[in-house]
């Protein structure tokens, strides 16, 4: 199948990636690799979770990150994860230019990551997304754990297409399937999407891929494939979830960027200033962090873009 010729990354190393980290970042940290992010091309950045700071401490500091980042660069939209009223009500108190609503696709997820079931989270969403575009925000619901759950194990599509389905109905302006322990394979990915263009129709789609058993890279090509244009990744591949026991990071920027560049898919992201971010963040985590390019260096080596 044809790939398309450019696709858009979402960097979610600022929330996802050092939501799960033991090293806490300070505010000015997290708004340097903002900032870092930003000058090496990337467009939208998710940076910052309005959730509670007692489940996660290192988002205790959201409203600080968007006041020290200012408002958005021309082309450049920031993102905010919101999982009830309460975290929509912060967002919207700040610069954020999108909202990005969350809910589990299984009730042993959903009640450890929101404390409701999905039923009771999808239907504030339902509630919420129309008042976020109100508020001029931008408005796209995450699925988590749309390909295999930590509690309950394996999830029906049948499930994650409702709940696409139903964001859709709403004005929802994208919809994300998150594999949030890394537990799918390509065959999953293609099963899904056709089942969501069967019953959905076209719907704008991202892919949020984990890289727990390493099968992140060949399911974003799977993505693509089936005519995904938006993909999540995270510098480094730093990250996890906090109620995904076991969990590593989403697919690492830099790896998922060679994909891409190699295959002939435009960016407009310079791979070796997110390479340069992603050591840069290591440094402050005091760890290696595990993208592959980062460590082996680009192909061709330099000159050879």
């Amino acid at each position: 199948m044809a790939l398309p010729e450019h696709i858009e990354i979402v960097e979610v190393g600022p929330r996802d990636g050092l939501q799960n980290e033991d090293v806490i970042l300070s505010t000015d940290e997290k708004v340097a690799l903002v900032r870092r992010l930003v000058g090496a091309g990337i467009r939208r950045i998710e940076v910052a979770s309005f959730v509670h700071p007692g489940r996660v401490p290192q988002m205790a500091d959201a409203e600080a990150v968007l006041a020290g980042l200012g408002p958005s660069p021309e082309g450049v939209s920031y993102v905010g994860i919101v999982l009830n009223r309460r975290g929509l009500e912060r967002a919207l108190a700040t610069t954020v230019d999108e909202v990005n609503f969350v809910v589990g696709a299984t009730e042993g997820f959903n009640r450890a990551n929101a404390g409701v079931g999905p039923e009771d989270t999808m239907a504030e969403i339902e509630a919420m997304i129309p008042e976020a575009h109100a508020a001029g925000r931008r408005a796209t619901v995450t699925i988590s754990v749309s390909f295999g759950c930590p509690y309950e194990g394996e999830v029906e599509p049948t499930t994650v297409v409702e709940l696409v389905r139903r964001a859709v109905v709403v004005g929802a302006d994208e919809v994300a399937l998150g594999d949030t322990i890394g537990v799918a394979v390509p065959a999953q990915v293609r099963r899904l999407v056709e089942a969501i263009d069967r019953t959905v129709g076209a719907v704008p789609l991202r892919a949020h891929f984990h890289d727990t058993r390493n099968t992140a890279i060949a399911n974003a090509q799977a993505a693509l494939e089936e005519g995904v244009g938006v993909l999540d990744a995270s510098v480094g591949g730093a990250g996890g979830c906090p109620f995904a026991p076991g969990a590593s990071g989403n697919v690492a920027t830099e790896d998922l960027l060679y994909l891409l560049r190699r295959s002939g898919i435009a960016v407009g992201i310079d791979p070796e200033a997110v390479i340069a971010t992603g050591r840069w963040l290591g440094e402050r985590l005091g760890k290696r962090l595990p993208a592959a390019v980062a460590q082996a260096g680009w192909f061709p080596p330099a000159g050879g873009r």
